[in-house]
């Protein structure tokens, strides 16, 4: 597994307790000194290993929260509740994954976003900005050069991500891909997919949301 580079200060220490998940040991977290919102002795979520979570920054897991595989917690993220990263995703930023969240694969999560409740953010899909997914995924999909599309329940209705791509309505993807890629047999695939997972989620009752593209 790949090792993150470690600041010179240390901001925590495994505890000691350990628990172990489908075969993972995890380790509790405590904290070494004071630092945003965390106090020197608090006790923190889990971690299998020391590179899930950094010691720059104001990043933290707390509660029932595990970080595992070669995920990664960085910045002034925090990761709580009963939230999971694992794979090698990535949460930065300002970001909060809580509730039962999972967030797996190569997904990442940066800037202001917020995940939370039951919603699972995977594969190589992006949440940035000041995005809120709320819900599980919705549908999802795959163009023929492995460039995956997901759409999320969100608190104004529904996102849409295509690879590094975020968006608020369908139609601002359309606008995307006709001017990216239009004419173009990859742009046809991107088009058919948009329009596949908009009835997919006006199947499962999900509102449009009003906004303009997010990112």
């Amino acid at each position: 597994m790949g090792t993150a580079k470690m600041s010179t200060r240390r901001k925590y220490e495994f505890t000691g307790e350990t628990k172990d998940w489908g075969g993972i040991t995890m380790h509790r977290i405590r904290a070494l000194i004071d630092f945003g919102d965390v106090s020197s002795g608090d006790e923190g979520g889990w971690v299998a290993l020391e590179s899930n979570l950094t010691h720059d920054g104001n990043a933290w897991v707390s509660g029932n929260a595990r970080v595992s595989g070669d995920a990664r917690v960085s910045g002034n993220a925090w990761v709580y509740g009963d939230a999971r990263v694992y794979g090698d995703a990535r949460v930065s930023g300002y970001a909060r994954v809580s509730g039962d969240a999972w967030v797996s694969g190569n997904a990442r999560v940066s800037g202001d976003a917020r995940v939370y409740g039951d919603a699972r953010v995977y594969g190589d899909a992006r949440v940035s900005g000041n995005a809120r997914v709320t819900g599980g995924t919705i549908a999802l999909a795959t163009r023929s050069d492995g460039y995956s599309f997901c759409v999320f329940q969100t608190e104004n209705g529904y996102a849409l991500t295509a690879g590094c791509r975020f968006f608020t309505s369908f139609d601002a993807a359309r606008q995307h891909w006709r001017t990216t890629r239009g004419g173009t047999q990859l742009g046809d695939e991107s088009l058919a997919i948009v329009d596949h997972l908009e009835r997919i989620a006006a199947i499962r009752g999900i509102t449009p949301a009003t906004q303009s593209e997010a990112a």
